[in-house]
């Protein structure tokens, strides 16, 4: 296997980058923590400029807070675009748009560099456990040089078709997600406002049709009012102004999406930004002037 750069060692970099170093990957990394990248070191990665990792990997991973930083990433000064090899392969596994994909894809084409969109679900224990799910739109050239770090860091990945794919399907992902912590919010607020048991509520419906992957990672953190970030809410907030925007683009109504955003624009205001995306139900809990908490640990 080739060097391979990754940049970007944030809540979910970090634990990705780990696993990649223990599976025995030659890495270089680079982020603005200092401490991140002293932890990769650590363990034997290198650290090195974005243009140190252009010029020296052939194949390169980030996963950065928004499209803005990833297209500096790539092509402002001292970018990897600055000192890239032809042949290499660039694998983004940020949440962006569709459209910031495939500029980034046409650009660096030219360059006669791949470009892969390669976001992930699973938040930050499917990070660390190596277990994320990988949805990716580019050539299946690049994609199939991705497989061997793919299966590494995930348990699924899936070509979904061309530049851009990815990243909708991401979007897609991000609406399903956030709209059903939305929705279990909006119910057990309601269930305790009526005086029941969350946790018993939880009990009784999680085996049946309400029954989800989503309910299952998020209603113990309700219970327990642990909003640690695992998918921090402004990154969630970002993904569902990107559908909007994205959406808007195509004549496509999302009404639902569109209220879920103001729903986060208020979390916002509150103050919640930095919270688990399980906080969304403060903004339920506020409207109602109640609080979902356990006062049983049976769940």
């Amino acid at each position: 296997m080739t060097k391979v750069g990754f940049i970007g060692l944030g809540i979910m970099g970090l634990p990705m980058a780990i696993n990649l170093k223990n599976a025995g990957i030659e890495l270089m990394v680079n982020d603005l923590n200092h401490q991140s990248v002293k932890q990769m070191t650590d363990l034997g990665a290198l650290e090195g400029t974005k243009a140190q990792i252009g010029k020296e990997c052939g194949i390169i991973f980030m996963i950065l807070p928004n499209g803005m930083i990833v297209k500096d990433a790539v092509f402002g000064k001292d970018g990897i675009a600055s000192a890239v090899k032809k042949g290499t392969v660039i694998c983004d596994m940020s949440s962006v748009t569709p459209v910031q994909s495939k500029e980034c894809y046409n650009r660096l084409e030219k360059m006669g560099v791949s470009f892969v969109d390669a976001p992930v679900s699973g938040g930050e224990p499917g990070a660390v456990s190596g277990t994320l799910a990988i949805m990716a739109g580019g050539d299946q050239d690049a994609f199939d040089r991705l497989i061997p770090y793919f299966e590494i860091m995930g348990s699924s990945a899936l070509l979904i078709g061309g530049s851009g794919s990815g990243s909708i399907t991401k979007l897609a992902n991000q609406v399903i997600v956030n709209m059903n912590i939305a929705a279990v919010s909006e119910a057990f607020v309601l269930a305790s406002k009526a005086g029941a048991d969350p946790s018993k509520v939880y009990e009784a419906i999680r085996g049946g049709l309400a029954g989800s992957a989503v309910l299952d990672a998020k209603m113990p953190m309700i219970l327990e009012r642990n909003f640690n970030p695992g998918g921090k809410i402004s990154i969630n907030h970002k993904d569902i102004k990107n559908v909007v925007e994205t959406a808007h683009e195509i004549d496509v109504p999302v009404p639902f999406s569109s209220q879920l955003f103001e729903v986060f624009q208020a979390l916002k205001v509150e103050g919640h930004m930095n919270d688990d995306h399980a906080g969304i139900v403060q903004y339920f809990e506020k409207l109602a002037q109640t609080v979902v908490k356990s006062t049983t640990k049976e769940y």
